[in-house]
């Protein structure tokens, strides 16, 4: 948590710390903010956030359930049951490959190309409003931001602290 801090002092990052200053806290809170936001809008439909952002990923010739986990990095405990759960909904069918008994497909139902199409214009909209409300300048800084921290989160090395 000191690496995310913008002070080389440790007491300054012990106190932005205490109050959440922190790079991750903004971060995890601004997306459960929004995370929240869209379960909420899911819930006036019948699924979840989660759940329609898997639907979002499963094409019309069927997605393999390999493909959904690495699309949306969702871990594969979380996505059998979600997967069960639009299954038992009847938005979504697996077909098991004639050729390789391991390898399944994940197909949308009528209903679920409908629930699907509610999903991607609830993210459209929700986009459209967060572009409509940050400045061109704005959204490109933060956008490279993101990138810039994505990057240095999977290159880092953790220290051990002594």
């Amino acid at each position: 948590l000191y690496l995310l801090c913008k002070h080389n002092n440790k007491n300054a990052c012990e106190y932005a710390m205490n109050n959440n200053q922190t790079i991750d806290y903004f971060l995890k809170t601004g997306w459960q903010t929004i995370a929240n936001k869209y379960n909420q809008i899911a819930s006036q439909y019948g699924f979840t956030q989660a759940a329609g952002y898997i639907l979002i990923n499963i094409h019309k010739e069927g997605t393999p359930v390999s493909q959904i986990a690495n699309l949306t990095g969702v871990k594969t405990t979380s996505l059998s049951r979600v997967l069960n759960n639009l299954e038992s909904l009847g938005f979504i069918y697996r077909e098991t490959s004639t050729t390789d008994k391991r390898s399944v497909k994940v197909y949308l139902t009528e209903l679920g190309r409908e629930k699907r199409r509610i999903a991607k214009d609830v993210v459209r909209n929700f986009n459209q409003y967060l572009a409509d409300n940050f400045s061109e300048n704005e959204r490109d800084q933060l956008i490279a931001s993101l990138a810039k921290l994505n990057e240095l989160a999977t290159s880092y090395k953790e220290e051990v602290i002594v």
